[in-house]
C-alpha cells in the first residue's frame, strides 16, 4: 500500500505545530536580518507576536553588540551550525538577567537564512559553564586542608591506642578494637581523597592522544570492574590531540566509566559506549576577559542504565552527592575539578534509558612553524 505524500500546505501546518511544541524559543532570521518565523515560545521570549517580530530586524530586538549577531554572521559564513553558551541578552525589552545558550544553524532551503534556538538558563545555572562546578569543588578545599591537620593527627593516636588495647583485650573486645582501627583507616582514606581538592598547582599540559587514553581506560575496565559489561566505541580517528595531562585524563574517564558500570549493575544487557567527535561550533568565555575559547573536542561516556533522577542531576558534580550506599560523593566532583582546570566543560544528560557524560576540551595548537616540526624531539 502506497501512502500519498501530504500536500505542501499540510506539511507547512505540521511544521508550525511541531515547532510550537518545542519548549524553546525558535526563530528564523532572513538574509536582511528580519525575523521571518517565530514559534510560540519565541513570541513569549521577545514579548511580541510573530507578526510584530517580522516587522523588525534582530538587531532592533537585542542589545547593541550582542554576540548573537556575530553568531548569525558566523553561521552564514561557515554554512555550518554553531553553538554558544551563556550569552547575555538582557535588555529593558527582554528583561534583566536574561542569560541563554544559543544553537544556530543554516537553512539550506532558504539561502542566507539562519535558525536560532534559545535555551534560557535558570538563576542556579548562571554561574559560568566553563567553571565546570569548580566552585563546588573549591568548597571542600579549605575543609580538606583543615581535616589533614586537625583530624588525621588525632586519628593516628586513636588507632595507636586501639592497637595497644588489642594486645591485652579478650576475643570479644578484640573485635571492637579492630573495628576502631578499620574505621579510623577509612576516615584517613577519605581525608586523603579530599586533599586532592586543595592542590592548586598548575597542570602540566601537553598534546595527548585521547584514543590512547580511552583504550587504556577500557583495558582497565574490561579486566576489572566492568568485565561482564559490553564496552563499545565510536571514534573519530582524525581528531587532533587534546591539550591536557594524560594521567589526569585517564583519571577522568576511568571515573566516568566506573560510574557507568555501577549504574548498569548486574544487568546482562548493560552496555557502555565511548565516543569521540569534532564539534567546531562550541565555544566558552574565559573568566575575567572578553575572550571566547573554542572547545572542539567532544568525548562521551554513555550507559544504558536507569539514568539519574531529576532532583540529583543539578547537583551531580557537587562534593558528597552520591546515590551509592557506600559512596563518598567525591568521584564526580574530582572529575569536574580536573576538567575545569583543563579549561573544559562537563555535562550530564540523563533519561530513563541511560546517562551520557559529555566532556568538551580544547585541542592542542602546535606553537612551532611547520618547517620546524622535523627538529622536535
Amino acid at each position: 500500500m502506497t501512502i500519498a505524500p501530504a500536500p505542501v500546505a499540510d506539511m507547512a501546518d505540521a511544521a508550525q505545530i511541531l515547532l510550537n511544541t518545542i519548549r524553546r524559543p525558535v526563530i528564523m532570521i532572513g538574509p536582511e536580518g528580519h525575523i521571518t518565523y517565530a514559534n510560540a515560545d519565541a513570541e513569549d521570549f521577545f514579548r511580541s507576536s510573530a507578526t510584530m517580530l517580522a516587522r523588525n530586524t534582530l538587531a532592533k530586538l537585542i542589545p547593541f553588540g550582542s554576540p548573537l549577531l556575530t553568531l548569525v554572521d558566523q553561521v552564514r559564513e561557515r554554512r555550518a551550525p554553531v553553538n554558544e553558551y551563556r550569552v547575555d541578552v538582557s535588555s529593558p525589552r527582554l528583561g534583566i538577567e536574561k542569560i541563554v545558550d544559543l544553537y544556530a544553524a543554516p537553512v539550506p532551503e532558504f539561502p542566507d537564512s539562519v535558525v536560532v534556538m534559545f535555551q534560557e538558563r535558570s538563576m542556579a545555572d548562571k554561574i559560568d559553564r566553563q567553571m565546570t562546578h569548580r566552585g563546588a569543588a573549591r568548597s571542600v578545599t579549605g575543609l580538606a586542608a583543615m581535616l589533614a591537620h586537625e583530624i588525621k593527627n588525632p586519628l593516628s593516636g586513636i588507632r595507636g591506642a586501639a592497637q595497644l588495647l588489642e594486645l591485652s583485650a579478650s576475643d570479644e573486645d578484640r573485635a571492637l578494637t579492630r573495628l576502631i582501627t578499620d574505621e579510623t583507616d577509612r576516615i584517613v582514606s577519605l581525608v586523603d581523597r579530599m586533599e586532592v581538592f586543595s592542590d592548586e598547582r598548575p597542570i602540566d599540559r601537553y598534546p595527548v592522544n585521547i584514543h590512547v587514553v580511552l583504550d587504556h581506560v577500557k583495558a582497565i575496565a574490561r579486566n576489572g570492574f566492568a568485565n561482564r559489561i559490553k564496552i563499545m566505541e565510536d571514534y573519530d580517528p582524525s581528531l587532533p590531540s587534546v591539550y591536557g595531562n594524560r594521567d589526569q585524563l585517564i583519571q577522568v574517564f576511568l571515573n566516568l566509566v566506573k560510574n557507568a558500570a555501577e549504574a548498569i549493575g548486574s544487568d546482562p544487557l548493560g552496555e557502555i559506549t565511548l565516543t569521540t567527535a569534532f564539534r567546531p561550533g562550541i565555544r566558552m568565555s574565559v573568566p575575567g576577559t572578553q575572550d571566547r575559547v573554542s572547545l572542539p573536542l567532544e568525548f562521551c561516556v554513555h550507559d544504558n542504565g536507569p539514568g539519574v533522577s531529576d532532583d540529583i542531576l543539578p547537583i551531580l558534580f557537587d562534593p558528597f552527592i552520591t546515590t551509592k550506599p557506600n559512596g563518598s560523593g567525591l568521584g564526580l566532583a574530582l572529575v569536574a575539578k580536573i576538567v575545569g582546570e583543563h579549561g573544559g566543560i562537563i555535562e550530564c544528560d540523563a533519561t530513563p534509558r541511560g546517562t551520557t557524560f559529555r566532556v568538551l576540551l580544547p585541542a592542542w595548537k602546535d606553537p612551532m612553524p611547520a618547517s620546524e616540526e622535523g627538529h622536535r624531539l
